[in-house]
């Protein structure tokens, strides 16, 4: 697992992050009926005097796919850095699974620790994976799969091992298992992180732009787990440039712009038919630019 600098980086890491009728191809599983997972609920939030998201409010069902699309700025990977406690609004309420996310304003230093406490708890139900792999470079692929459960969740390390293998395996990176990041293209990096993330057992996965920082020819391979999890029924927030790929594994699609929710609804009606003039505009230009030839513009 490396040194011990290395282990403690690896600790501070998932204390932040995860301690303790439409389409006919569609690959969406059928959301489950019932409470939402995710509830967000006239959500603020402002870095200095620019306001980044503007009261959003939407629930997520359990089992639902729901990708957030828009252009640059528009405050997507900000509300997926609400929903873990990354970012703190400065108005609105989130729950995960009926768990409040906590805010920090007005606590006491005591209550703080406490928020410390509940948000590492809650991490553990919410997996995210960033634009940037943000793996540990010290560390081999599978010890950075083996390295959530083995320092957050306490559990023995080869009960730890067999988890990571498993893991490897359904990103298809078992041959990978002992190379480290650097031996590793950025799509097999993308997916490691995929598989660490899983590996804390989460009731929900955000992406955030995971396939952005990839070059063209290895976004497909990031893409095809991402497919595998909603054919699952995993529970999935997943920022996207990929229009195709929203409209095949999306239960619902979210249009944002200047901090707000513009529209909301089944792919087919968001892409076929939006209702909303700047949803129509934004996908004009984003599919004309996806539809030019190699080389073009």
């Amino acid at each position: 697992m490396g040194s011990a600098g290395g282990v403690r980086q690896a600790r501070r890491y998932f204390l932040v992050m995860t301690p303790n009728p439409g389409n006919p191809g569609s690959l969406r599983a059928e959301p489950a009926s019932g409470a939402a997972m995710v509830r967000v609920s006239g959500l603020w939030k402002r870095f200095g005097d620019r306001e980044v998201l503007a009261d959003v409010s939407f629930d997520v069902a359990r089992g639902e796919v729901v990708c957030i699309i828009g252009p640059s700025g528009s405050g997507k990977s900000t509300l997926l850095r609400c929903l873990n406690g990354l970012e703190e609004p400065q108005l609105g309420e989130v729950e995960i699974d009926g768990i409040m996310v906590p805010g920090v304003r007005g606590l006491t230093r005591q209550q703080r620790r406490a928020r410390h406490k509940h948000l590492a708890r809650l991490r553990g139900e919410v997996g995210m994976v960033f634009q940037q792999f943000n793996l540990f470079p010290h560390m081999s692929a599978l010890g950075n799969v083996m390295s959530g459960p083995i320092l957050v969740r306490r559990r023995p390390r080869d009960e730890c091992m067999d988890l990571a293998m498993k893991l490897l395996r359904r990103v298809g990176l078992a041959e990978k298992a002992n190379d480290f990041p650097d031996e590793l293209s950025g799509g097999q990096q993308q997916r490691v992180a995929i598989a660490r993330a899983l590996a804390m057992g989460p009731k929900v996965m955000l992406f955030d732009e995971a396939t952005s920082a990839l070059d063209p020819e290895l976004v497909g391979e990031v893409l095809a787990v991402i497919r595998d999890l909603a054919r699952e029924g995993m529970t999935m927030l997943v920022v996207t440039h990929e229009m195709g790929f929203a409209r095949q594994v999306a239960n619902t699609v979210l249009f944002m712009d200047n901090g707000r929710i513009v529209e909301e609804g089944r792919p087919a009606d968001i892409f076929d038919s939006p209702r909303e003039a700047r949803t129509a505009s934004f996908l004009s230009a984003v599919l004309s630019h996806e539809s030019m030839p190699d080389g073009a513009g």
